[in-house]
């Protein structure tokens, strides 16, 4: 693995990016979308997460934190193993789920390549932490973060995608929270 995409300086803030294995589109229904709000909100709390800007994908997951714990590494994983045991187990117990059956063969076909998985694999193993060094960047990143649902075809405007921190920057906290930077202002 390259040495750009390594969490060099611990308490920096990073863009990080990760995505389901196969690039499977899970994030297709509200409760799953529930199950990230919520651990980030608890990582938040408990965990020393400080998140600066965020969009849920179908498939992927774009966030921009700082670890105030000085554990990025550490908060990430325990992020991902956490939320790929409770994804595996709302969908097994979700009665609406259609693609159950199909979603579990393609969990446990990708868990069956690596020999550290049980028996499922949820995301993908690389996060590609990418640190941000200046307001430039930062804004750069956020406006990426923010227009990949538009860039995507699902939304005209940023705003319009309900898992963005994009409505954030206008004052609306009904998903997320996310904390107050001293850039951008």
């Amino acid at each position: 693995m390259s040495r750009k995409y390594k969490f060099h300086n611990k308490s920096g803030l990073y863009v990080v990016s990760f995505a389901t294995v196969y690039w499977l589109d899970i994030f297709t229904r509200q409760v799953y979308f529930d199950v990230l709000s919520e651990s980030i909100n608890y990582c938040r709390a408990e965990k020393g997460m400080e998140v600066y800007a965020y969009c849920f994908m179908p498939s992927h997951v774009h966030l921009i934190f700082r670890s105030s714990t000085d554990k990025p590494t550490e908060l990430l994983r325990d992020f991902k193993k956490y939320t790929a045991k409770k994804l595996i187990k709302t969908i097994k117990d979700n009665p609406q789920e259609s693609r159950k059956d199909w979603l579990l063969w393609m969990l446990e076909r990708a868990g069956q390549k690596q020999g550290n998985i049980s028996k499922y694999q949820f995301w993908q193993h690389h996060n590609k932490p990418l640190e941000l060094w200046s307001d430039t960047v930062i804004k750069q990143k956020i406006d990426y973060i923010h227009n990949n649902p538009v860039e995507s075809g699902f939304v005209s405007e940023a705003i319009d995608w309900k898992y963005s921190s994009a409505r954030n920057f206008q004052d609306d906290h009904t998903i997320l929270k996310i904390d107050e930077s001293g850039f951008l202002g």
